[in-house]
């Protein structure tokens, strides 16, 4: 079995509603959930003229490869009503492969770990509550350490 860290984000629509729906899913479709941090309400980053974000990290125990879940993982977003039309728009759901095993892999559409984890303080808060230890394996540094280092100031603030 394979274990995965997946954030999940959204800023439109009943954001609380098309988190769980995307949990629920995740669970459905590709493996069970060993972990689920709390929700965290977050600043909009990249493009700052929206709303603010709900964000929350699920490790999933997975059958899947890890193309097999980025194909998973699309069908989900697709399903909770994702439309891709510009980066970093507002969106109902968004689910990013974080972590899959201690896998380093770069191809087209899919590169793990996600390659911007420790620029991401909405990212690195709730990886930190579940997995404070993990050890990127790229970085060669525990999730704990790069939240210490993180130069990302924006709000992150957890809400259950």
């Amino acid at each position: 079995m394979n274990k995965a860290y997946l954030l999940t984000g959204g800023n439109e629509g009943d954001r609380y509603r098309n988190m769980q729906q995307a949990r629920t899913n995740i669970e459905l479709i590709c493996g069970q959930l060993l972990q689920v941090s709390s929700l965290y309400e977050t600043a909009p980053w990249g493009k700052t003229d929206q709303a603010d974000f709900l964000n929350q990290v699920l490790l999933v125990e997975t059958k899947m490869t890890a193309p097999e879940l980025m194909r998973a993982v699309f069908l989900i977003e697709e399903k909770g009503g994702r439309i891709r039309a510009e980066k970093n728009a507002p969106r109902t759901i968004d689910i990013d492969i974080l972590f899959y095993n201690e896998l380093v892999l770069e191809e087209p559409g899919l590169s793990i770990p996600h390659p911007r984890i420790a620029e991401r303080r909405f990212v690195l808060e709730p990886l930190d509550e579940i997995s404070p230890l993990f050890i990127h394996p790229v970085l060669k540094k525990s999730v704990h350490q790069l939240l210490l280092e993180c130069k990302d100031q924006l709000a992150v603030k957890k809400i259950r």
